[in-house]
């Protein structure tokens, strides 16, 4: 079994050994990493399966790693910030993160989300479907390319993004409640109050807004989600 590589981005040297200690008593091989600007060079040397991050960083921000990360890159980032309140964390999603975990974190919590992550990631990498393109007017999404185009252009999109995209087009006609598409997509519980769902949807939306000027996604007011009609 291929070990999976986590680069682990923190500037206070006990936290970083920390979650190093934790991640590499779980099997993972850890690179820590203590500036937003080497954490940014490590990942343009080398292929990192997931990214933990902190925000406040010497050099590069957090936010700014996650802002050039997403321009090439769809490994999964998890946030761990003091930085939690409900801005920092829609602004974070917003940016591209995948999860955002609170400081002072809980050791247990941080690998089962690291697990759930990658879990996912897997499943998106390894573009399960058998190679089927899925299509909603000039919308295409390959899965076995993992590609989508829109209006004859490409649209970069991170693993989650895919994801949801992916299940809205397979059922074209069908209404995803917010729980729906976070069940399936994360596969964890959903807590009613999240803005994960919304946050990502947004972000999708406004890719594909700027490959096409047609609406791809249609909002069912107190419902959830649906492609629109074509």
């Amino acid at each position: 079994m291929d070990i999976c590589n986590i680069l682990v981005v923190e500037d206070d040297p006990d936290i970083n050994k920390l979650l190093c200690r934790i991640l590499e008593g779980a099997g993972y091989a850890c690179r820590p990493a203590f500036s937003g600007s080497e954490a940014a060079l490590w990942a343009g040397q080398y292929e990192y399966d997931l990214v933990l991050l902190d925000l406040m960083l010497p050099g590069l921000t957090g936010e700014e790693f996650i802002s050039q990360m997403r321009k090439k890159k769809t490994m999964p980032i998890i946030v761990l910030s003091a930085k939690a309140g409900l801005e920092d964390r829609v602004n974070v999603l917003k940016l591209g993160a995948d999860d955002f975990i609170p400081k002072p974190f809980d050791n247990a919590e941080v690998l089962a989300r690291v697990e759930a992550q990658l879990r996912r990631y897997k499943q998106f990498s390894g573009a399960s479907g058998g190679g089927r393109v899925l299509t909603h007017g000039d919308l295409t999404l390959d899965r076995d390319s993992v590609t989508v185009t829109a209006g004859g252009r490409d649209v970069t999109l991170t693993a989650r993004e895919f994801e949801i995209l992916a299940l809205l087009m397979e059922h074209p006609k069908k209404v995803f409640t917010r729980e729906q598409i976070y069940q399936h997509v994360w596969g964890e519980d959903y807590f009613g109050d999240d803005n994960t769902v919304n946050v990502h949807i947004s972000n999708l939306r406004s890719k594909l807004g700027k490959a096409s000027d047609r609406e791809y996604i249609k909002t069912v007011w107190g419902i959830g989600f649906k492609m629109a009609e074509v």
